[in-house]
Parts: C-alpha cells; structure tokens; sequence
C-alpha cells in the first residue's frame, strides 16, 4: 500500500482551525474586542475634526465635551484591547493544552516499537515546544490580521505627516510610561517563572511517563498518568493566563494614560488658542495612531503561519500513527497462571534480525521457570512478549489455553506483575508509589502489609512521614536496595497470578541481594513466575532452568539436571554467571 502524500501546507492549516471550534465564544468575544478597538480610532480621529472646527469657530464651548470624549474613546477602546486580547489568549492557551493532552494520553498508548524508534526528547519537544508554536498560526495570525488589519481599515483616511513639536509635547509622558511598563515588567517576570516552573512540571511527568512505559502498562497506570499530566497541563494555563491578564491590562492603561495627556494639551490649546493649529493636532493624532506598527505586524503574519505549520507538521504526524493494537475481545477474571511458548521467532523491526528463533517451553501455574544466558541472548525480550509489548511476533503464546492475543490488553495485564533490574518509581509518596495505577484505591492497611512482605516497612516507619514520604525522581532519596524493595511491595499488592522477575537483584550487593531474595520469596509464592536470571541464587531453586544462546533454547532442565550435564549451563555456573 503506497502512503498518503504529505499535507499541504494549506491542509494543516485547516486542520488547526478545527481546534478553535470548542472555543468559538471566545473568539468572537475577542473580534468583539478588536472591533471596539479599531472603531475607537476612527472616533478618535473624527473627534479631531470637530476638535479643527471648534478652533475654527472659535467655539470655547467644546473645551469641555471634546476632552470628555476623548476620555469616553479611550475607555472603550481599552475595553475592547482587553477583550480582544483576553478572548484570543484563552482560545490560545485552550488550543494548546488540548494538543498537549491529546498528544500525552496518544503517547500512553502507542505501542513499544514507537518508544524504541523515536527520541525521547523529541516526544516531550512536541508537547512542550511545538504546541506552543502552533499557536502563532492558528490564533496569534488571526488575531494580528483581524486587530491590526480593523484598525489600518479605520485609520487609514487619517493618515497625516507628524508634526514633531507636537511630538515632543507627547513625549513629555515618557518617563511615566516607562515607570508603568517597569511596573508590569517585573509581575510578568515573576510570573515568567511560575510558568517555567509548571513547564517543569509537565516535562517531568512526560519523562517519566514515556521511560517507565511498561510498569505504567503492567499496572494499568494510563488513566492515572493522563489525570496527572492534564492536571499539570491546566496548572500551565492558569499561569499563562496570568501573564496575559497582566499584559492585557498594561497596554489599555498606557494607552489610557497618553489619552489623559492628550486631553489635557487639547483643554489647554483650546483655552489659549495659540499653543497650536489646528494642522498639528491632526498630525499628532495621526503620530499616537497605529498604523506604522500595525503594518509592521501585518507584515510578520506570514512567518509565523509559516512557523506553526512547522510545528503543527510534526505533531500530526504523531497524532496520526498508530496506537498499540489490541484485538482481543476475552477478558480473564483471574487466570490459572499456565503458561506455554509455542514456536515463537521476533525480531526488532529497527533491525529486522531473529531475537527469538522458534523458541518453545511451558510453565505449569505456580511453577517457577528461569532463563539464563548470555548478554543479548533473548531473555528479556522473551519475556517482554507476554505482556504484548511487542505483537509482531510468529508462533502463539497462551495463557491457560487462550492466546494472548484473543484477550484484552487490559484483561492480559491484570494477569501479570513485574520487578526488574531498573526500578521505576515515581515522584511521589511511598504510598502511591506502592498503590500505583490499578492498585489505587487499596487500603492503607493492604499497603502497609505489602510492604511488610516486602521487608520495607522496617525503613518505611522510620521516615519521618512513613507512607507519605515523597522519595524524588525515581526514589532518589532511597537507597537501591530500598527502592527495590518498594518495587516488590507494588506486585505483592498487585498480587497476579503471574510474575515476571527481569534480573531483579543484579545490581544489588550481596548483602542487598540476601534481603531481597527473603522479599522475592514472598512475592513468588503460589506465582506462575518467569525469572531472567543474573546470579546463581535467583534460579537454583527454579522448577525449570531453560539456558539460552542466540535467541535459542539450548538447554533445560533443574539446576542439578543441569549441573550434572556438564554443558553450557554448568560452565556459566562455574562462571559464576558473569556474563
């Protein structure tokens, strides 16, 4: 099948539109706004021709009314400048933290070739940078077109050379305007840093989301992830729009301000009849208007178009792959835990070579079967098959007589439980560290007797918050073997019928080890459990020891079995298995 042809760039655009359809009340309160600011300067400018005649005539009695309206004019237009600005900002910010979200929750379920393909920076890049950029072209365009492009329109018979004595009479408010934009500077500065805290915050989760994809899919963490991250993402909103309020707010009272002064000079020429001619005031009102710096900014709409469609490019691209399979329609209430491998061959898709070659074994519920072999002989992947984090494999793999590929990928996690080399926490308390995803609504009670299984409760308890105690990115204020033991306490909670033990204490020292290998025991018992196994102690007791080489099984057999034999296995014994 041949693919699609990429989307013009014309294409995108329509599409990005689409997301302002949610937010169509507050795009048009924001042309409301804009509408209201540009007919404020076609007031302003005609409030000038009656201001010519009054001089003209002579007529003193205007130096009263006329101020008076231009004062009226600036409160309205201030209005529409906040409600403009104020209604495109939220449609802004409305735009962008729906892409964020529906590119985070189709992260949560794109499927493992994905994470393996594409760079985990480039994933949070999207959501972070990109969906920011996208909105140059799908509000911020708008919006400059529609405000800059009313106000030229309204403007535009207006338009007069400067007269810069006037100028300088206007000028004479500058140091009061710097004084306010110093003023606003300084809250946008203080609010800036909120903002990149809360981006912080969005980053980290995605981090940790996209490099613990498994644990978070073994304990059915999605729908908790998605709440997290949403609730991340609204916090961002709310400071942004914080930000925009203030911004809002600062341009109409400067504006406000230079109308004051404007009032003021017109009250005092109309007085003294010879401060000006009438020539110069429409010069100066044609100087205070916009139109110079509105069609800078009509000017620069094209690239920003251009720099959104970008944008917009690489986040479709990753909106429109495909999500993880799942076709499977059984769902187990609680399986048995027999498991059998039935001529299964895999290769990586990235590199297209055999990992696995027809590789067959079963596993009786409760009995323990480990693999041991070489660095890259096919252990981990052989067991990452079961949880259908990869599909793309030949032969079956079933599970008490059905093939997991006929069950529900979240009927086929519920069956299983994980521990492995790499500990996954997450930036949170211990207790919802232990109680994570599916096993959130457990008792406190059930938590701390999971932990004490688990042999963690004995540090847990002398922490100062116990349960509550927040452990860093990754537990990093515990040590390893305490992290890991935290990891056990998660699956003897979760309490499977089916365990995946992937080299769960090689990177403990032996002492650890001990104490860990006490905590396995108690997660492992009445367990259907798969061990790819680094150390001696881990399998030895093993009711089946398959040894692997090149994605083949070689040998199997129980440990003495094996031994005896004097063949592969019994040199990685003698090895120590430091392989």
């Amino acid at each position: 099948m041949n693919p699609a042809p990429p989307a013009s760039a014309l294409q995108i655009y329509q599409r990005l539109l689409r997301y302002l359809l949610p937010h169509l009340h507050l795009f048009f309160l924001g042309m409301i706004g804009y509408t209201l600011f540009a007919a404020s300067q076609a007031h302003l400018a005609a409030i000038m021709g009656e201001l010519v005649d009054a001089i003209n005539e002579n007529n003193t009695d205007s130096r009263y009314w006329i101020p008076l309206t231009v004062i009226l004019i600036s409160l309205y237009r201030s209005l529409g400048s906040f409600l403009g600005d104020y209604g495109f900002a939220r449609v802004a910010f409305g735009v962008v933290h729906r892409l964020r979200v529906d590119l985070f929750n189709q992260l949560t379920a794109m499927p493992n070739e994905y994470f393996d393909r594409e760079s985990g920076g480039q994933m949070i890049s999207r959501i972070t940078f990109n969906a920011l950029q996208v909105t140059q072209a799908v509000t911020d365009a708008l919006k400059t077109l529609i405000r800059e492009g009313l106000t030229i329109i309204a403007l535009l018979a207006y338009l007069l050379w400067i007269n810069w004595q006037i100028t300088l009479i206007f000028l004479a408010i500058a140091p009061v305007v710097t004084l306010l934009a110093g003023v606003m500077g300084r809250r946008l500065r203080k609010i800036s840093s909120r903002i990149q805290v809360s981006m912080g915050d969005i980053t980290h989760i995605c981090s940790e989301m996209i490099n613990n994809i498994k644990v978070v899919r073994i304990f059915s963490g999605e729908p908790y992830e998605r709440r997290r991250f949403h609730q991340a993402s609204k916090n961002n909103v709310r400071q942004n729009m914080k930000a925009a309020i203030t911004a809002a707010l600062g341009t109409p009272l400067i504006h406000t301000i230079i109308a004051l002064a404007l009032a003021v000079i017109m009250f005092l020429v109309m007085t003294f009849m010879n401060s000006a001619t009438p020539g110069e005031f429409i010069a100066y009102l044609t100087a205070a208007g916009l139109i110079p710096k509105s069609a800078r900014q009509l000017a620069g709409v094209v690239n920003s178009i251009q720099q959104g469609i970008a944008a917009a490019d690489s986040i479709f691209a990753q909106l429109d792959a495909n999500t993880e399979a799942d076709q499977g329609t059984l769902v187990v209430d609680r399986a048995k835990g027999k498991i059998v491998y039935n001529q299964v061959s895999f290769a990586y898709s990235s590199s297209g070579i055999p990992v696995l070659k027809e590789v067959s074994f079963a596993a009786e519920p409760g009995e323990t079967v480990a693999f041991v072999g070489r660095s890259g002989s096919g252990k981990t992947t052989l067991v990452s098959l079961l949880p259908r984090f990869y599909s793309s494999y030949t032969g079956d793999i079933v599970v008490d007589g059905q093939s997991t590929k006929a069950l529900t990928l979240a009927s086929l996690r519920q069956q299983l439980s994980f521990v492995g080399q790499g500990v996954t926490l997450f930036n949170d308390t211990i207790f919802n560290n232990i109680a994570y995803g599916c096993l959130s609504e457990t008792s406190e009670q059930a938590v701390i007797d999971a932990a004490k299984k688990a042999h963690a409760w004995e540090f847990i308890v002398q922490l100062p918050e116990g349960l509550n105690t927040l452990i860093g990115e990754n537990g990093a204020r515990l040590s390893g073997g305490q992290r890991q033991r935290l990891a056990i306490a998660r699956a003897i909670l979760k309490d499977a019928p089916i365990l995946i033990l992937d080299e769960a204490t090689s990177a403990l020292d032996n002492e650890s080890e001990r104490n860990i290998q006490t905590a396995l025991e108690a997660v492992m018992h009445n367990k259907t459990t798969l061990v790819v196994a680094h150390r001696l102690s881990t399998i030895e007791n093993a009711d089946k020891i398959l040894v692997m080489d090149q994605g083949e099984i070689i040998e199997r057999g129980t440990h003495a079995e094996l031994i005896a034999r004097g063949g592969y296995y019994a040199q990685l014994h003698s090895n120590n298995f430091a392989t």
